[in-house]
């Protein structure tokens, strides 16, 4: 199983100098920020072709999201369901394993780097939920585990394995310089689950919408979210390449609103709303114009003509605090 990042670069080399078959596993989610910004699952691409391994891509889908939404074996600091992630990438990475005909799982795990996922107990647990049993070799810790069924059968040196633990990466580092790993592309992954802010926006889709879908769990990286009196919620683009994101992602159902003639955010309003909502909006977005107490402000529907509002008061600060998801009021004003 590949993210890209260094444990599974360094878990992939160690199979491949024991002249083993390795193919890589890919799978992408709503909340991965495994990668550099930009990347994806490019950065298992990357890694994949310098080992010189066949990858497959996979995207996590809606039984993926449905399970995060709703986990069985509770959750961490944030909203992170890690120990379901696992039993549920575990069990489709079973499904590959036969379809294609492998001996075994391997992942770049090191026991004690991740405190819910990445314990003893919690590996038998995933083993045991997963049906892979035995079936899984973690190449850094493996001589801190007990040995694996491809182990105790030689088809795998245990001697070869490493002895890895703790959230201390210098011994990765050592083993690139070991290894003689020309490029990796980021030490350590991480999971946007486990963020405060997004956790918070996750966390009131669950209680607002908790039919979302895919969807919406991927706008929730993009802008500022609010939500409005009388629960329409609306997305405020941070930067030029976040406007062209959510103008580019707004469905026949959404509404779009952009200044005119002057510096601003687009504002994607999910599910339209009525006249007195978008007004709201709208005053929201004009909040954020640069340089102008007032502003005139574009409506766009996908299936109709636009609407201008002109003359937009923008809001007081007060009121944006009290509706922005995600962030403390008492935060927002420091």
């Amino acid at each position: 199983m590949l993210s890209g990042g260094l444990d599974s670069t360094l878990a992939g080399k160690l199979l491949l100098d024991m002249g083993i078959e390795v193919h890589a596993l890919n799978y992408t989610s709503p909340f991965c920020t495994c990668t550099p910004k930009g990347l994806g699952c490019s950065a298992a691409k990357l890694v994949a072709r310098e080992l010189g391994i066949p990858v497959v891509v996979k995207g996590c889908g809606s039984d993926y999201l449905e399970r995060m939404k709703r986990p069985r074996f509770g959750r961490g600091s944030g909203v992170n369901a890690c120990i379901d992630c696992r039993v549920h990438l575990f069990t489709k990475a079973k499904d590959f394993m036969n379809e294609i005909e492998a001996d075994f799982l391997a992942t770049g795990e090191v026991l004690g780097e991740r405190p819910m996922s990445q314990r003893r107990e919690a590996m038998t647990l995933i083993e045991r939920e997963s049906g892979l049993q035995g079936m899984i070799v973690r190449p850094l810790s493996a001589r801190h585990l007990p040995p694996s069924i491809p182990e105790q059968s030689g088809l795998v040196d245990r001697a070869r394995l490493k002895a890895i633990s703790g959230r201390c990466r210098k011994p990765q580092l050592q083993l690139v310089e070991e290894l003689s790993i020309k490029d990796y592309l980021c030490p350590g992954g991480g999971c946007l689950l486990t963020d405060r802010q997004f956790a918070a926006r996750f966390r009131d889709l669950l209680e607002h919408e908790p039919d979302f879908g895919l969807h919406d769990a991927r706008l929730l990286r993009y802008g500022r979210h609010f939500r409005l009196p009388g629960g329409t919620r609306i997305i405020v683009g941070r930067r030029e390449d976040e406007n062209a994101v959510l103008q580019r992602k707004a469905t026949a159902d959404d509404l779009l609103l952009e200044p005119i003639e002057v510096t601003g955010p687009t504002v994607l309003i999910r599910g339209g709303a009525d006249p007195q909502t978008v007004r709201l909006a709208a005053r929201v977005l004009a909040s954020h114009v640069t340089k102008a107490p007032e502003a005139d402000v574009a409506v766009t529907a996908q299936d109709g003509p636009s609407v201008v509002l002109r003359k937009v008061q923008p809001l007081e600060r007060s009121r944006l605090d009290d509706w922005r998801i995600g962030i403390a009021r008492q935060e927002a004003r420091t």
